[in-house]
């Protein structure tokens, strides 16, 4: 689909802002009824987030849904989109997360902004960023190159996984950490430790980004009307 930058910048920041709106409610929500437990909130959270992205790529997909400024990277090396249009993707997604987290937080009735205290910090919960990140990026470029019309259900169900089988939750995105920051809920993480989560996902996606192109350095694309650009997506 051919649509001007505008339109594909306004796609990132909506979808990107929705999807916070659904990590950080559905970490609160799920926090207000675990009584205690806190594998309640965790399945709730991950649960929501995993069913969130298949709809919100299927609906952004054929505009941009990357949601994910680590995927902007990949399309940018992959040379399929223009620095400068990266430049305002990355933007209009961490503008969108911010402005998801407020969000969740005026559906609750909660304070508007919040301070994040959640303490993510130490090896454990760096190497799980890289392998959460690393993944993510394998499912979204490996998917897109074979099998573009399962991109959606593949990155839901990676997610949905990666919450449960990584120590930091499955951040696995610049912009979403940066957000989480704001939030005082179940999502949170404290600002100290927002910077090495980012530096952690970057490595991990070019990682993911060198291993995949050596995987298909020999096999063509499969044909598709949606080009790769349009089915790279992204976490929370």
């Amino acid at each position: 689909m051919n649509t001007t930058l505008g339109r594909r910048a306004v796609s990132e920041f909506l979808s990107i802002t929705l999807l916070l709106a659904v990590v950080v409610g559905s970490g609160i929500m799920g926090q207000r009824l675990d009584q205690g437990n806190e594998a309640i909130a965790l399945l709730a959270n991950s649960l929501a987030t995993g069913a969130g992205l298949v709809a919100l790529i299927l609906t952004f997909g054929d505009l941009s849904s990357h949601m994910n400024p680590v995927v902007t990277m990949a399309a940018v090396l992959d040379r399929s989109l223009p620095r400068r249009e990266a430049a305002l993707y990355v933007l209009a997604q961490a503008a969108g997360a911010c402005c998801g987290v407020v969000l969740a937080h005026a559906i609750f009735g909660q304070s508007l902004l919040q301070h994040g205290t959640h303490i993510r910090s130490g090896p454990a919960l760096l190497l799980s960023e890289f392998v959460a990140t690393f993944g993510l990026l394998m499912v979204v470029l490996s998917c897109s190159r074979v099998r573009p019309a399962a991109v959606p259900y593949a990155v839901g169900a990676y997610i949905t996984a990666a919450y449960w089988f990584t120590s930091s939750t499955s951040f696995a995105n610049p912009a979403v950490t940066l957000a989480r920051c704001l939030t005082d809920t179940f999502a949170s993480i404290r600002p100290a430790d927002v910077l090495p989560f980012i530096v952690a996902q970057v490595l991990g996606a070019l990682a993911a980004i060198g291993v995949q192109q050596w995987l298909f350095q020999s096999s063509a694309p499969v044909s598709s009307t949606t080009s790769q650009e349009e089915v790279m997506v992204s976490n929370t």
